[in-house]
């Protein structure tokens, strides 16, 4: 098979994206399209709007909400420690080792996965001109040749190129004509107009409200910046997609909230968007942690994940702020005394955007000016639940309710 190879931020997924996928294909160079949304890029790494998962979902979704044909969405470098330069990506993702089992994950015949594959690196001619600055040009091309897109109004000499490319590097060089708009993220996020973003991945931005103030991580500082895209690629190994999204969505909510209540932002985006990071290990390991962190305070098998979650950063990640621990450690059912810190995450974990089992508008609106009243109405929309199901409040919410006024002595 001929694999085109398409790496990029992707930050948001936009039409210029699909044209190139679409013109590549049909130009006939190539017989499918591997998208690799990046993890750490050389040129933007902690500066995209949006931490990896949501990039590599947001593609994801649409690739399959479009009905893309022979197009596979691949997390490669999730599995790369440091920097995913091109040659490194490559030189994994062309060993059998990998593009085999991928590829028959994807629906490709064994038969076929296994034959032998030619790659092809997919970038537009404007790049094409800086690619032999790139890090390792002469390893990229031991392992793909060059497939540039002439983009529409691009003036680059692409034969000029060509041959400086072959002469210096030795390497193979085909171009192709690109059908449709000329557009770029950056311009998409600055204008605001969203027009040329496909709808599956309109849909997706949206649903998880994405690329508003709340999400530009105004006072935030830089280091927890980069704690938090590391914090999301660290816990893409052991959430699902909904989950992952989740537990970002409420570190992006609970930083807003802390920005109104005169909280620590770096310790809300933290907390928040780590509290649910254990929720899907093995129930023996997250009896295990909770124990470490708790004691015997937590045993049921619903809530077991937030004791264990403080246990879990703390001993993997190195996280050794009580406050944002305590605040992971009681997000699922408050306490008595707590802290600001504590019921915004708690708060933040109920209403998130993507939250909608109740209609939470009511909520949300109140979160915008009062924290305990909001809190009240959460844990009041929680009580009503356990109630029509039959279950008793755990003791520390009961502790908690008291704290509110929600039931008396």
């Amino acid at each position: 098979m001929k694999i085109g190879v398409y790496g990029g931020s992707f930050d948001p997924v936009h039409n210029g994206h699909i044209a190139m996928i679409r013109s590549a294909l049909k130009s006939g160079f190539i017989d499918c399209v591997i998208v690799i949304p990046s993890v750490r890029n050389s040129f933007k790494l902690y500066t995209n709007k949006l931490p990896p998962p949501y990039r590599f979902y947001m593609m994801k979704e649409t690739v399959e909400g479009m009905g893309l044909k022979n197009v596979f969405v691949s997390d490669i470098e999730y599995g790369i420690d440091g920097v995913s330069y091109t040659s490194v990506v490559l030189a994994k993702l062309t060993s059998d080792e990998y593009i085999i089992p991928f590829l028959t994950d994807n629906g490709i015949k064994r038969k076929k996965a296994e034959e032998h594959h030619e790659f092809f690196w997919l970038m537009g001619s404007d790049t094409l001109g800086t690619f032999e600055n790139w890090y390792k040009p002469g390893e990229i091309l031991n392992y793909a040749s060059l497939l540039a897109a002439v983009r529409p109004g691009d003036d680059t000499d692409v034969e000029k190129t060509k041959a400086s490319i072959k002469k210096n590097l030795g390497g193979k060089v085909e171009i192709f004509r690109l059908d449709g708009i000329e557009c770029s993220s950056s311009q998409i996020t600055s204008s605001g107009d969203f027009s040329q973003v496909p709808e599956p991945a309109l849909e997706f931005i949206k649903r998880h409200a994405l690329y508003t103030e709340n999400t530009k991580l105004e006072g935030v500082s830089d280091e927890a910046r980069k704690q938090f895209f590391e914090a999301a690629v660290w816990m893409y190994r052991y959430l699902g997609g909904k989950r992952l999204l989740h537990t970002l969505n409420v570190g992006y909510l609970s930083a807003h909230l802390a920005g109104l209540y005169g909280c620590d932002k770096d310790k809300a985006l933290i907390a928040g968007a780590l509290h649910d990071c254990a929720k899907e290990l093995p129930i023996e390991q997250q009896l295990e942690m909770a124990k470490r962190y708790s004691g015997d305070l937590f045993t049921e098998k619903k809530i077991i994940h937030s004791s264990a979650g403080a246990t879990f950063v703390k001993e993997d990640l190195g996280i050794e702020d009580k406050d944002i621990l305590d605040a992971i450690c009681y997000h699922t059912t408050g306490r008595g005394n707590m802290t600001v810190l504590e019921k915004i995450v708690y708060l933040a974990d109920k209403i998130e955007p993507a939250r909608n089992y109740m209609d939470l508008g009511p909520i949300r609106e109140t979160a915008e000016h009062d924290l305990d009243e909001a809190v009240r109405m959460t844990a009041d929309a929680v009580r009503n639940k356990f109630k029509s199901q039959g279950r008793e409040m755990h003791p520390v919410t009961i502790q908690m309710m008291k704290d509110l006024g929600m039931l008396s002595e």
